[in-house]
């Protein structure tokens, strides 16, 4: 089993975009295993270190919002960047009684993979709290948890629809993503985005992604973790971004690729 500060070295290596031939030969881990670990599937042992908060009745100074034990944003599982993305995308949170919200997370059940997916990283991020996938009439499932710390964790949570407010990410969030900034853009894709096929005359294809959101400041989120992987990106207003160029395509392809 791979230490954690083995684990961590390789996502640092991969931030720096160095390809998976040089953090294996860095590190010594396999590249298959690097690559697993640069999409988020990390060993359950690195997860479990890395918690968000106290228990309640932890020693530490219980947060005076919700009542849990201390924020602790620098051991923050990096599924939260991913769970950020979706979020951003597909998220709403809802207050309930007793000060209890709940995070929603709808889905297209067309994609099985990417619900299991969003479940595991809302588990990793509220690792004591139930996570529910919950199918509904429609064509969606819906990734549902309840806790009084949602609106701690996402505090670009707020009354009315995310396109019609500000959105910001937060000094600490700006801090986490920097870290695994290809995480939230496979959230970001995951929700609101996809990878297709560009076709012309001549029988000439172009594989691209485009991500399409109504927000400016959400778009402008996602096209600032392209600029911290170094990917090109176009804007075709009022709601695309796109990234087209081949080797851009070809790193996207390593940590999103098509849903499923």
């Amino acid at each position: 089993m791979h230490s954690r500060e083995t684990v961590a070295e390789a996502l640092r290596l991969a931030g720096q975009s160095l390809n998976n031939c040089e953090i294996s030969r860095r590190t010594g881990v396999s590249r298959p295993t690097i690559r697993e670990w640069i999409a988020g599937r990390l060993p359950h042992s690195f997860e479990q270190k890395s918690m968000l908060y106290g228990r309640p009745n932890d020693s530490a100074q219980p947060c005076a919002r919700c009542g849990a034990g201390e924020h602790r944003f620098d051991r923050f599982s990096t599924s939260y960047a991913y769970l950020l993305g979706i979020y951003l995308g597909d998220g709403h949170i809802s207050e309930g009684r007793r000060g209890v919200f709940r995070l929603r997370i709808a889905l297209d059940k067309k994609y099985p993979l990417i619900v299991e997916e969003c479940a595991a990283a809302m588990q990793a991020v509220m690792p004591w709290n139930k996570v529910h996938c919950q199918p509904t009439p429609k064509n969606y499932v819906e990734v549902h948890a309840y806790s009084k710390s949602w609106p701690c964790l996402f505090p670009q949570h707020g009354p009315g629809k995310k396109h019609e407010r500000k959105i910001e990410l937060v000094g600490w969030q700006k801090a986490l993503v920097a870290r695994t900034p290809w995480l939230l853009l496979r959230g970001l894709i995951h929700s609101d985005g996809c990878r297709f096929t560009n076709t012309g005359s001549f029988g000439w294809e172009c594989p691209r992604y485009v991500f399409t959101n109504f927000s400016e400041d959400i778009k402008k989120i996602f096209c600032n973790a392209c600029d911290a992987m170094n990917l090109h990106w176009t804007v075709a207003p009022p709601k695309s971004v796109y990234v087209s160029r081949k080797d851009d395509v070809a790193r996207l392809d390593e940590f999103v690729g098509a849903k499923r």
